[in-house]
């Protein structure tokens, strides 16, 4: 997050471009759908779990 003025933005700002499969794509993002969530929230989550798990003392 960052601030401007007092403000804290969340806006997103950057993006991750990765290649999948195209099945197994199409196979997590229909799973998202009937989850009620997101692809990008899930692989959003994923990526903060991950660096909690990897954190440096």
């Amino acid at each position: 997050m960052t601030e401007t003025d007092g403000q804290v933005s969340t806006k997103k700002n950057s993006q991750l471009v990765l290649r999948l499969d195209k099945d197994e794509r199409d196979a997590f993002v229909e799973l998202c759908r009937e989850l009620d969530t997101s692809a990008a929230r899930e692989i959003r989550r994923f990526i903060r779990e991950f660096m909690k798990e990897h954190e440096v003392d």
